[in-house]
């Protein structure tokens, strides 16, 4: 079934669920990503304890720190309630995030791991009481390279098919790289990659769900 489900196709969560290569596949990606999240506290406090470098910014030196966390976290709320409504509409557009998401959170936790870098000077933690549950309840400012909210928000962009939704999470991701940059959250090395690494992890994850 997976090698011929096809992404145009209107089909029920009833039709797929039948299917056992597509039920394995939800099952297992929901398995692999509750165990990443469960990770997730420990390695955040693992790399706040380590000592890294500081970056030279020119951008980022040329724009004073302002907090900008709540519109931050509204266009990230937004757009996770787009993506689980699409999701629950299409089982096509939930497994390629499901799977995209699930090689996003383990590259980061790679490049993060390589990469030690200090926080840039003056950044104003990102406050959600939502996600620093996954964060260990504590405000994270060493995941640095590649951002994660930007990627994240681009990868929602990349899995949607519709053209409305799809305008809505360009410009959000748009915005929300230019005010992590704003609140000093990131380097901009961090927000310039985040696209690329959420487009190879897309593409990997459509990849393998089609052809194996």
């Amino acid at each position: 079934m997976i090698g011929d489900y096809q992404e145009e196709e209107i089909v029920t969560w009833k039709e797929v669920w039948k299917y056992p290569s597509f039920r394995n596949r939800v099952i297992n990606g929901l398995v692999v990503l509750l165990f990443i999240l469960m990770l997730f506290p420990f390695f955040f406090d693992y790399i706040e304890k380590r000592h890294g470098t500081e970056l030279g910014d020119e951008l980022l030196s040329h724009i004073p720190s302002i907090n900008l966390s709540i519109p931050i976290f509204i266009l990230i709320w937004l757009g996770a309630g787009i993506i689980i409504y699409r999701s629950i509409k299409n089982p096509y557009v939930c497994i390629i995030f499901l799977w995209s998401y699930i090689l996003l959170c383990i590259t980061r936790i790679i490049t993060i791991s390589l990469i030690t870098l200090e926080p840039p000077a003056d950044i104003i933690p990102l406050i959600d009481p939502i996600t620093n549950i996954v964060y260990g309840g504590k405000f994270i400012t060493k995941d640095l390279f590649y951002s994660g909210h930007v990627s994240t928000q681009f990868l929602i962009f990349l899995c949607l098919q519709k053209k409305a939704y799809k305008k809505i999470l360009l410009v959000s991701t748009i915005l929300i790289a230019i005010m992590v940059l704003i609140q000093h959250v990131h380097y901009s090395i961090d927000v310039l990659a985040a696209p690329v690494f959420a487009y190879l992890c897309y593409k990997l994850a459509r990849f393998t769900i089609v052809h194996v």
